[in-house]
């Protein structure tokens, strides 16, 4: 019978879907596609004004979307989810005809596109937008009451989109420069969403509006608003590139708990910015955020909602008692802002990149506080979870991510990738490389394993098709014959030709370099071969040939 602990890991993750026997739907490429409506124009800037209304759960706001014509094109598409309602959109403060189709409304323009031109239009919206259900996997906007007549309202939209609650150019290929998100909430209450807050304006309806400012490119699902009676207090974090800004944000109720929990921050920052390099937007700071849900890499405004409790709610997910050494969401959400946010996919078919980098962040965490043993033994201990019932990588241009296995899989990946280049300070590079060469940049997920690739000096294409691509494990097959070690790959893509280190009788570890044919080795004995354990893969004897 299943534990507990594992049925509720394999629930958790759930929401990745896969897309084997999925059929997709023109709404699905019209969310998932780079229609020729989108393809024509570069984002350079939003500002979003939003006010919630708690009393009926409504929105009412607008978003300045600015773009530069990357070639002439008349019609625009701006994506808003039903039931939300465009209600105007104007440019040079002209009204423009729209039409809607589903969740995507094409915007003809009157004034003459010309490339290199810069161009705004501004998209009037309002509605009862979607509630979240089971956020953040089944996310929308959250509406709870306080128990002191207030109502907390937050956001999570990660692969749902951002326009379930603001009108946007919703797909992840393109990103604002810069951003201002403006959100006005009742005299008692606080908003607290990206970047670094600009002022505080007071209305004369009673109410005031947050102006906060991001310097940096922000993806769509990254954008969120959080409202709530907030206690709030700083430091200063002394990294790489300087002093950065470090905010939090608790309810009244949880700030001395808060306050203790949260010192992991630095903790964090100072580990991962030994392996990854600079915190990536220094300009907007980071903040860790209490919302009613169990928490989100919002981009320098990560939300935390779990309970104050070391590992995942309280439990280790790899079962070896690391994992309830640390935060699990301060730690794996914040992980998120060097991929995820810094290197972001431009397709969630290569959502991989996110989350078996920020899986893989967990493990080099452990490393950095306990030990490289402790680390190994998290990242193996979370095996157990791996399901192997469908490829990492998704089907591209519908909006489908691939298998939930792009967690535990993919951190498994990369861990064994990082024996193969079996040079530590290579690999560090490697990870440091590559958020200095896709810093704020959108990316396939192709670009990365050729980084890899290239910079640890060997061609691994295979390893990735492998991982990625297909659902078996390899099997190392061996046996022993006339003091011979006959060797080769088993269950795996052509032209699999991974190197792998074994223990041979009670020699030392070394080096083998099967691949899908039989090769032979000299030995002394010949009785017993055991495959180095930090290698994601499975070894099997044979009879003799």
């Amino acid at each position: 019978m299943l534990n507990k602990t594992l049925i509720f890991c394999l629930l958790l993750i759930s929401y990745c879907t896969f897309a084997q026997n999925k059929s997709f739907t023109h709404a699905d490429t019209l969310r998932g596609s780079i229609t020729p409506e989108r393809a024509w124009w570069d984002l350079t800037y939003y500002h979003l004004q939003v006010t919630p209304n708690a009393k009926d759960s409504t929105l009412t706001g607008s978003t300045e979307i600015r773009y530069k014509v990357v070639k002439p094109y008349q019609i625009i598409q701006v994506d808003l989810q039903e039931p939300l309602q465009i209600s105007k959109v104007t440019q040079d403060g002209q009204d423009l005809n729209f039409k809607r189709d589903g969740n995507a409304f094409f915007i003809t323009l009157q004034k003459k596109q010309e490339t290199g031109k810069q161009e705004a239009i501004v998209v009037s919206y309002s509605g009862r937008p979607k509630l979240a259900k089971r956020p953040p996997w089944d996310g929308g906007v959250q509406w709870i009451p306080d128990g002191k007549g207030n109502t907390i309202i937050a956001t999570s939209c990660q692969g749902l989109g951002s326009s379930v609650w603001w009108p946007c150019k919703d797909h992840m290929y393109d990103e604002p420069d810069s951003m201002l998100i403006s959100v006005t909430v009742p005299e008692n209450m606080k908003d607290v969403s990206n970047g670094q807050l600009r002022n505080i304006s007071k209305n004369p309806d009673n109410s005031q509006t947050f102006n906060w400012f991001v310097k940096n490119p922000i993806n769509n699902y990254g954008v969120n608003m959080n409202v709530a009676n907030y206690e709030s207090w700083k430091e200063v974090y002394k990294g790489e590139k300087g002093d950065l800004n470090v905010s939090y944000y608790a309810l009244p109720e949880n700030l001395e708990k808060a306050k203790e929990q949260f010192k992991q921050v630095p903790m964090m920052l100072k580990a991962f910015e030994h392996w990854f390099g600079p915190y990536p937007f220094y300009e907007d700071g980071y903040k860790l955020v209490e919302v009613p849900y169990l928490g989100m890499e919002h981009q320098s405004s990560v939300t935390y909602g779990n309970k104050y409790k070391n590992g995942y709610l309280g439990r280790d997910l790899s079962g070896t008692g690391w994992g309830l050494k640390w935060d699990f969401i301060i730690i794996h959400e914040s992980g998120h802002e060097w991929f995820a946010n810094n290197i972001t996919y431009k397709d969630v078919a290569d959502m991989w990149v996110h989350e078996s980098f920020t899986n893989y962040s967990e493990n080099l965490f452990t490393e950095y506080y306990f030990g490289k043993e402790a680390g190994s033994d998290y990242v193996i201990g979370t095996r157990k979870l791996i399901a192997n019932d469908s490829p990492i990588v998704g089907p591209f241009g519908v909006n489908e991510s691939g298998s939930k296995d792009m967690y535990y899989k993919g951190g498994n990946m990369l861990h064994t990738i990082r024996q193969v280049v079996n040079n530590d300070e290579k690999w560090r590079q490697i990870l440091r490389g590559l958020n200095k060469t896709f810093y704020h940049q959108t990316v396939d997920g192709s670009q990365i394993e050729n980084y890899v690739s290239e910079h640890a000096g060997q061609n691994l294409s295979k390893v990735f098709d492998q991982y990625l691509r297909n659902i078996r494990i390899p099997v190392l097959e061996y046996t022993f014959k006339d003091k011979e070690l006959q060797y080769r790959w088993a269950n795996v893509v052509n032209g699999f030709d991974m190197p792998v280190i074994v223990k041979i009788d009670s020699g030392k570890d070394q080096f083998l370099n099967p691949t899908g044919e039989w090769k032979t080795l000299k030995v002394k004995e010949g009785k017993v071969l055991e495959v180095n354990r930090n290698f994601y893969v499975e070894s099997k004897k044979v009879s003799a040939l």
